[in-house]
């Protein structure tokens, strides 16, 4: 996985302590790349820009390069320059860093840094030697429209409220993007935020770009779904009750009835009415699917519900693409189990899956809806610990551990990964996983087949004490063509 970085920072007097917390971190980004996401090859480059008083010293360019240490140097000569008004030059700066470096990996990344806005009244209320806007005549459309045109992914540094007329502004152009927190001075803290946001931006941008494609219409309308969520649970009161049929697998007994296709059959579905209530707004979105609030009327007391539909299905039948989902859904609850039975022994945290089913509602005709429903995740801080692309998120021995479990146990056959959920004392429970698998044509658009399983598993995975603990073969010795058994 090939990844362009490229910083774009205000190099006004103001942001002296970021200059230097940029120069510090940049070393620790690559070193953790290499440790923990090895097939990620990573360039950066730089812009630096200030305002347009300053001449010759108004943009600092730097294309991309693998040399990090070159990369650092360079750095070490840009400096903070104080200039008499607020707003800066940051249409100048984008541009330049849209349009003059070259960018040429699949995967594009641009970390805006700054904590003053652009010249233009209509982002600030301070003092303006440009009140009409830039004196180039760049706009907030012109630039971002060419940033999308370059399938180039934004992220934003925020420093101070200042920018947060800008940023809604930027929003109403290319909808939700990530933002990071790194308000303060103190350099060791400084240097900290840096890393990981830098660090994070890489991981979504890879984790986004391996799922929906690098084309930037699928990525910025994915964006612009963001805006339209509600976070808030809805009053259930005002609205109307719905009914529908939940269908579900039961589970496999063994490896055997996993492999078999006939064993995932239309006519091995269990089905049983259900009603509920579903809010009209989802309040999260995906590269697949957006996730909605909802309560399981049947049950008492009420039980909070999850339910996800599709962004799109294409010209398949949206049935079967809802079954592949509750498919998969059912085969990563087995071998969860499978892996708990022995994590128990060896006082191993539990991975835990939960089981979603498909429902149905309404009948059955070209009208008909259809989503998965599981049961609402606790209260917790919802994270994705890696990605169906390799990469790791956040490292979890365990979790990598049960990954590299799926796949010996299967022997070889396939791998679950794109492990996400919450982080319990003595738990991992997880949803969504993918599966990559050597039947190409199982498990949907997000199995890589035998590519998958090599490229972004064998390759990447460093078997940890974890793995030891449950004695799985070294992968290094599995990369070399021997047999995997069933424990």
């Amino acid at each position: 996985m090939d990844v362009d970085l490229c910083f774009v920072l205000d190099c006004t007097g103001s942001m002296k302590p970021h200059i230097a917390a940029a120069k510090d971190c940049i070393l620790q980004v690559s070193n953790k790349c290499k440790l923990l996401n090895p097939n990620i090859k990573l360039r950066i480059g730089f812009c630096g820009y200030r305002d347009h008083q300053n001449g010759s010293d108004r943009l600092q360019i730097f294309d991309f390069t693998d040399q990090y240490e070159e990369f650092k140097k360079y750095l070490q000569g840009v400096s903070a320059i104080y200039n008499e008004d607020y707003p800066e030059d940051v249409f100048g700066g984008l541009n330049a860093a849209i349009t003059r470096l070259n960018w040429r990996n699949g995967t594009r990344i641009l970390f805006h840094i700054g904590d003053y806005p652009p010249h233009g009244s209509q982002f600030h209320d301070f003092r303006d030697d440009y009140p009409n806007g830039d004196p180039y005549g760049l706009t907030a459309e012109s630039v971002l429209e060419k940033m999308q045109s370059e399938n180039i992914l934004y992220f934003f540094g925020k420093i101070t409220h200042f920018t947060e007329k800008m940023l809604q502004k930027f929003r109403s152009i290319i909808g939700e993007f990530p933002t990071f927190d790194l308000v303060g001075d103190d350099p060791i803290k400084l240097i900290d935020k840096f890393f990981k946001s830098a660090s994070s931006s890489i991981t979504m941008a890879v984790s986004l770009t391996s799922s929906i494609g690098s084309g930037s219409k699928d990525i910025y309308d994915l964006q612009r779904k963001k805006l339209e969520m509600d976070l808030n649970e809805p009053d259930w009161n005002k609205l109307p009750l719905q009914t529908g049929v939940i269908m579900r697998y039961i589970l496999p007994k063994n490896l055997v009835e996993l492999k078999d296709l006939k064993y995932f059959n239309k006519s091995n579905l269990v089905s049983e009415s259900f009603s509920f209530k579903i809010a009209t707004k989802p309040f999260s979105a995906g590269t697949e699917r957006c996730a909605y609030y909802a309560i399981n009327t049947k049950k008492s007391p009420i039980e909070k519900m999850v339910m996800k539909e599709y962004h799109r299905i294409g010209k398949g039948n949206p049935f079967e693409k809802y079954l592949e989902a509750v498919e998969i859904s059912i085969v990563s609850y087995f071998l969860s189990i499978k892996f708990n039975s022995i994590a128990e022994r060896n006082k191993i945290h539990k991975v835990n899956f939960i089981n979603a089913k498909l429902i149905r509602t309404g009948t059955v005709g070209p009208n008909t809806q259809y989503y998965t429903i599981e049961p609402k995740l606790q209260d917790a801080e919802y994270k994705r610990f890696n990605s169906n692309s390799g990469v790791i998120v956040e490292f979890h021995p365990t979790l990598e551990a049960f990954a590299h479990y799926t796949y010996q146990y299967t022997k070889g056959y396939l791998v679950v990964y794109d492990l996400q959920g919450i982080e319990l004392t003595d738990q991992y429970v997880l949803t969504d996983p993918a599966i990559h698998c050597v039947d190409a044509l199982r498990f949907g658009r997000t199995n890589f087949g035998e590519r998958g399983i090599k490229q972004c598993f064998l390759e990447n995975h460093k078997c940890n004490d974890v793995c030891k603990k449950l004695k799985l073969k070294n992968i290094d010795t599995i990369n070399k063509g021997q047999k995997c058994n069933i424990l």
